[in-house]
């Protein structure tokens, strides 16, 4: 598996897990067997004073008193390797499932649908080919330079980055006008079309403990990606995907509560740290942005069925919104450290003239149920841990400006959003031009 991953670093962590495993099991062992012996011993000691006996079962009682003590000792030294046991597993990533392509990094990465009918320039044909290779994608060929979404927002005026930067900094932004209600007309609409499927509407808190974000994630993600609050043990959420997940911390779902399905919306706060000089300009990767997550707990049985359902559903939100995509099965090395597999569906961006990621759906199987004591109760009685899966339903700063490159009419200068979008939004914002349109 951790070559799979290309994570051959790992190996020597494997085998040094491995040998605290044999030790914690010789350990168990040695255990069970004081604690029979003891309670064989506590039996004969009530048969003694039945008897009358007294003598000898005072006698048998310092030998009792004696397993006390080592089963005490032992049950000290168990607890101690167990916890290391489980933090060391922490370092470890997930199984991979069998269909996921295995190579080192997004290179990989393999095409497995396509949907739509993308607006191509001229120019942009041949990476077009390259990236729908092996598919037969309809398209239609434009001859003019399509406007990339960063002269969009400010050809139309709907968001400000260079004043974003004096009070914030850079990749920062405000949204305005149109972009506005944009942003909250597909959050709104988003949560009402999961609804409909079953899910629960929740908006969660904007800060978790670290507690969460470790079962959540793996720990470089705390360098890489999440903002800590300063003296509090406290970080601002990446995802609505972690405080969904520390939602049910600790719990055991009782037999028929699963699957249970959650429809978070939050704003999301990364530090993309690893992006420097990837998508300088624009509000396409940013600190701060709006996304409605979904989020679900079934029983394992059932988890890959359930990475069918959120996909399917990822993907009729963007049918609805008339934008070409494709979707894309990730490489091993790629996937990162909790996911046993994901997909991510990427929209065609006809300013850019290639396909960019605004989706991801991922199976997490037990890992993060196991880090977050998250289990449920079979018919037995017995409990197992349940399996957690994840998805993008709509990230809405990516959406929004998918929305303004493939629905850009040059035309009549203005952006015409989608119909279905419609009830949600004021109408002098169903379209969005450079001058708002006369009656």
């Amino acid at each position: 598996m951790l070559k799979k991953r290309y994570l051959e670093e790992l190996i020597p962590k494997v085998e040094e897990i491995e040998q605290m495993d044999e030790e914690w099991r010789a350990l168990l062992k040695e255990l069970n067997s004081l604690r029979a012996e003891r309670n064989k011993v506590s039996k004969e000691i009530g048969r003694m004073y039945r008897e009358g006996n007294t003598k000898d079962a005072e006698q048998l009682k310092k030998k009792a008193a004696e397993l006390d003590n080592k089963i005490t000792e032992l049950e000290r030294k168990e607890a101690v390797l167990k916890k290391l046991i489980d933090e060391n597993l922490r370092y470890l990533p997930n199984f991979i499932h069998p269909e996921v392509v295995v190579g080192p990094d997004d290179s990989h990465n393999k095409p497995i649908k396509f949907w739509g009918t993308p607006k191509v320039w001229t120019k942009y044909i041949d990476n077009f080919r390259k990236e729908t290779n092996g598919f037969n994608v309809e398209y239609e060929r434009t001859c003019s330079p399509p406007p990339h979404h960063y002269d969009l927002v400010k050809m139309l005026d709907v968001a400000d980055v260079e004043r974003a930067g004096k009070t914030s900094g850079s990749r920062f932004y405000y949204e305005k006008k149109g972009l506005v209600f944009l942003d909250l007309a597909l959050a709104r609409w988003a949560l009402e079309e999961l609804m409909s499927k079953g899910f629960e509407p929740v908006i969660p808190p904007y800060m978790t403990r670290r507690r969460v974000e470790e079962a959540a994630t793996y720990f470089t993600d705390f360098e890489d990606v999440i903002y800590k609050v300063e003296g509090e043990d406290l970080y601002l959420i990446p995802t609505a995907e972690h405080p969904l997940l520390g939602y049910h911390m600790d719990e055991i779902f009782e037999v028929g509560e699963l699957p249970k399905r959650y429809a978070g919306w939050s704003p999301c706060f990364r530090k993309e740290a690893g992006a420097h000089g990837k998508d300088t300009k624009g509000i396409f990767r940013v600190h701060q942005f709006h996304k409605v997550e979904q989020f679900s707990y079934v029983y394992p049985e059932e988890s890959w069925g359930e990475f069918e359902f959120l996909r399917n559903n990822a993907e009729e939100l963007l049918q609805k919104l008339e934008l070409p995509y494709r979707v894309v099965e990730i490489a091993s090395g790629d996937l990162g450290m909790a996911a046993a597999r994901k997909h991510d569906i990427e929209v065609w961006f006809p300013g850019q003239g290639r396909y960019r990621e605004v989706t991801s759906c991922s199976n997490c199987l037990s890992w993060q149920a196991r880090r977050a004591n998250i289990r449920y109760r079979k018919k037995d009685g017995k409990t197992d841990y349940v399996h957690t899966l994840n998805s993008t339903a709509i990230a809405s700063q990516r959406v929004m400006l998918a929305i303004l490159e493939n629905h850009y009419c040059a035309e009549e200068n203005v952006v015409k959003i989608p119909k279905t979008l419609h009830p949600y939004l004021p109408k002098e914002f169903r379209e969005i031009g450079i001058k708002k349109k006369e009656k």
